[in-house]
């Protein structure tokens, strides 16, 4: 196999994956399905990242080997600290400080002028 093939080889297992997962998600109770959105998410952003990008063929082949690649990189991505709050902690701050900027203007051309 071509490293293109595998890597194809490789999504399109973890793609299959993630339907079975996929499938039963939908077929639990609301409750269930909201416990379970963000590993839903994640899963699908490395999908996401397996369409961008190319694993060289020794690490294609044993994530291959593995019954349950995806699950296993979702394992792994859960154990990570990754500064993902950091970065919605930094997100929050910039906002407010867009939003603070804006009512400040809005402020400064409602003034009357001396």
């Amino acid at each position: 196999m071509t490293n293109e093939e595998l890597n194809t080889a490789l999504y399109e297992k973890m793609f299959a994956e993630q339907e079975q997962y996929r499938a039963w998600l939908l077929s639990q109770p609301p409750a269930e399905i909201l416990k379970h959105t963000y590993e839903y998410t994640v899963r699908e952003d490395i999908l996401l990242a397996l369409e961008y990008h190319d694993l060289p063929d020794a690490r294609a082949k044993a994530l291959l080997a593995s019954p349950s690649p995806l699950a296993d990189v979702f394992a792994d991505w859960e154990s990570e600290d990754t500064g993902y709050m950091d970065d919605i902690w930094q997100t929050v701050e910039e906002r407010a400080k867009t939003e603070a900027d804006k009512q400040r203007q809005a402020k400064s051309k409602q003034a009357p002028e001396r």
